[in-house]
């Protein structure tokens, strides 16, 4: 997991040369195979991998976009098990602060519309680096809904307010 994610982080520096626009063009987007729905400011590319989550191998599924400066991604896996929801949860904030060599600066309980209530289910603002030395601020949520885990990442040297709420407001899980 933890060489899936630097690959998105590598594209932040390209993000200001080849955003969609001046101003952010958001759409409602719903990953296949997700039962969620975002908002996100530009068309997300795909990619799926296998990564170890909770104990076992699982797909997990990103889609991905840059716009603005910012790089706007929702991951989601099935971990096939409800008892593997609360460790996979720990394990992609782990991850989030671990890719960056970032520190937490506030945790709060997260929220999106339809999603399982979890105790581990939470929203952080971080701060760090990409590898390449360029410091980045981060917003990410972990939640679930069933057995499938999500984990919505906004990260960019500077994150515009109005982006953050619209990308964490317009998180839904449905089905």
């Amino acid at each position: 997991m933890r060489r899936f994610f630097p690959r998105l982080a590598k594209l932040l520096p390209l993000a200001g040369l080849i955003a969609c626009s001046p101003a952010l063009n958001w759409r409602e987007v719903r990953p296949e195979g997700s039962g969620a729905a975002v908002m996100l400011p530009c068309k997300p590319s795909r990619e799926v991998r296998q990564v170890p989550l909770a104990g076992a191998v699982v797909p997990m599924t990103v889609s991905a976009c840059r716009a603005g400066g910012a790089m706007y991604a929702l991951s989601f896996a099935d971990v096939g098990d409800a008892a593997r929801v609360a460790p996979a949860l720990q394990a992609l904030r782990e991850a989030a602060v671990a890719n960056l060599g970032g520190r937490v600066l506030s945790a709060r309980p997260a929220s999106a519309e339809g999603m399982t209530p979890e105790a581990q289910a939470q929203r952080l603002s971080i701060t760090g680096a990409l590898p390449d030395g360029t410091q980045v601020q981060e917003q990410v949520a972990v939640f679930s809904k069933g057995t499938r885990v999500f984990q919505a990442t906004l990260f960019g040297a500077r994150l515009e307010p109005d982006a953050v709420e619209t990308f964490f407001g317009g998180l839904r899980v449905p089905q």
